[in-house]
């Protein structure tokens, strides 16, 4: 990576910057996933590699700008590997994966104010005090689904959480009826699946105001829907991922029969489509 970033390396390595290799980054991150889904271990070894890669340009880009390298990557890893696992290096008792987590937030927001008054001994002024909060931390820069089981789990450890699964079910009821009710104020005749061709076609102008209320209520029954899988101990970003495999395979499905009689989906009617997107499915009990 020091080659491909030197001078006479790679002219596109030496373009990137910490902002244009994050894409790259995340989209490493999802085939990580998808190989592991697929128990697909020889896809998985390049995966693993291909997100290692990603590792060593932020920290070659680093080096570049005599911040840090990958020496210290490694050094601060094994840090933390060793400071949060006091029950395997040190004398503290941890016998359930509870107990582990317990120890492992607590050393975190240790960790945190440590960094915290180090950074302040560095500062001729220290800023004004902020509150603390149990959702510092969590980065808003993450995946939205990722984010709001992030933040729910905080809230649920600090005692905010619904004391069993039915008062979740009542909230998902709850922001259900609050979509319904700005829904009566859509333009006539009401939401529509939009037009076949141009993409866009047939879709109705929304008033500003309702827009946002939409979005808003939408947003609210995602976050619940998220609680729900977290409350079940379920990853909703990878359920989600799960799903969209599904339907890729079963859309793909009903292409494919209908490519064999010579025609295309906009060709085909509703009905036919759904016969063939049900045949998919019992061709896959597994999947329901």
């Amino acid at each position: 990576m020091a080659r491909l970033r030197g001078p006479g390396g790679c002219p596109w390595d030496r373009e990137q910057t910490f902002d244009s290799i994050k894409p790259y980054t995340l989209e490493e991150t999802y085939e990580v996933l998808e190989a592991i889904d697929n128990r697909d271990f020889d896809e998985l070894r390049g995966e693993l590699g291909d997100l290692l890669l990603q590792v060593l340009f932020y920290a070659q880009m680093a080096k570049d700008e005599d911040r840090f390298g990958i020496d210290e990557v490694l050094d601060r890893l094994c840090y933390k590997l060793i400071g949060r696992h006091p029950h395997v290096f040190g004398e503290v008792k941890a016998e359930t994966s509870a107990e582990v987590l317990r120890n492992w937030e607590a050393l975190k927001a240790e960790e945190k104010k440590n960094r915290q008054m180090a950074k302040d001994e560095n500062q001729s002024e220290p800023p004004p005090a902020q509150p603390s909060s149990v959702l510092s931390g969590v980065s808003s820069g993450i995946p939205a689904l990722l984010e709001a089981y992030k933040l729910s789990s905080r809230a649920a450890h600090a005692g905010f959480d619904w004391p069993d699964i039915s008062g979740v079910f009542e909230k998902l009821e709850e922001e259900t009826k609050e979509l319904k009710k700005d829904l009566k104020e859509f333009p006539a005749p009401g939401p529509r699946p939009h037009g076949r061709g141009i993409a866009g076609s047939g879709t109705a102008q929304i008033p500003e105001n309702l827009r946002q209320r939409l979005e808003d209520e939408i947003g609210d029954l995602l976050f619940v829907v998220v609680n729900l899988a977290r409350y079940l101990s379920l990853d909703s970003e990878l359920a989600l991922k799960k799903t969209n495999r599904k339907f890729r395979r079963r859309f793909q499905y009903v292409e494919e029969q209908l490519r064999a009689q010579g025609r295309k989906p906009e060709e085909a009617s509703l009905q036919e489509m759904e016969t063939l997107w049900q045949e998919s499915k019992q061709k896959n009990p597994s999947e329901r």
